[in-house]
């Protein structure tokens, strides 16, 4: 299994960023206003992967890792919870550009709800690869150095 690319990050990214665009374009006159709130739920689930992410990170570093199983989850999670965010990121910021480029009461009043969505969405994702990250071997890490020092 390989570590999660940019890559693969930037091109969710694009296409939440067309998604929610669209979305916004055809059928914004039958979606509700957003509420400012909407994006919460993300940076609730990025402080959890923060936490998670200290705690796995001393438990690998004092080799107390007794279920390794438990470590295998975490890096899951992150690889899932990277991708959603930046597919949330992309639409977030695709809602964004349509509401920026109307001039209506509701739009304006829906702007800071897309710029904090985007936001708790960009947390997710810092959290989850550092999470990823966290849950590497310090084994993994000298290996990596080594490949890095002896091909260059």
């Amino acid at each position: 299994m390989h570590f999660t690319r940019v890559t693969d990050l930037l091109l969710a990214g694009v296409i939440g960023l067309g998604a929610g665009y669209l979305l916004f374009e055809v059928a914004s006159s039958q979606i509700p206003r957003l509420p400012t709130a909407a994006g919460l739920p993300l940076a609730v689930l990025a402080l959890i992967e923060g936490i998670l992410a200290r705690w796995v990170k001393s438990r690998i570093t004092r080799r107390q890792v007794t279920q390794p199983i438990v470590v295998a989850r975490c890096v899951v999670l992150a690889k899932a919870s990277s991708l959603l965010g930046a597919v949330m990121l992309g639409g977030w910021l695709g809602a964004y550009f349509y509401l920026a480029g109307r001039s209506s009461v509701v739009a304006d009043a829906e702007v800071p709800a897309a710029l904090i969505g985007a936001a708790c969405a960009a947390a997710l994702i810092g959290t989850a690869l550092w999470l990823e990250h966290s849950c590497r071997t310090p084994d993994q890490r000298d290996a990596e150095r080594d490949d890095r020092t002896t091909s260059s």
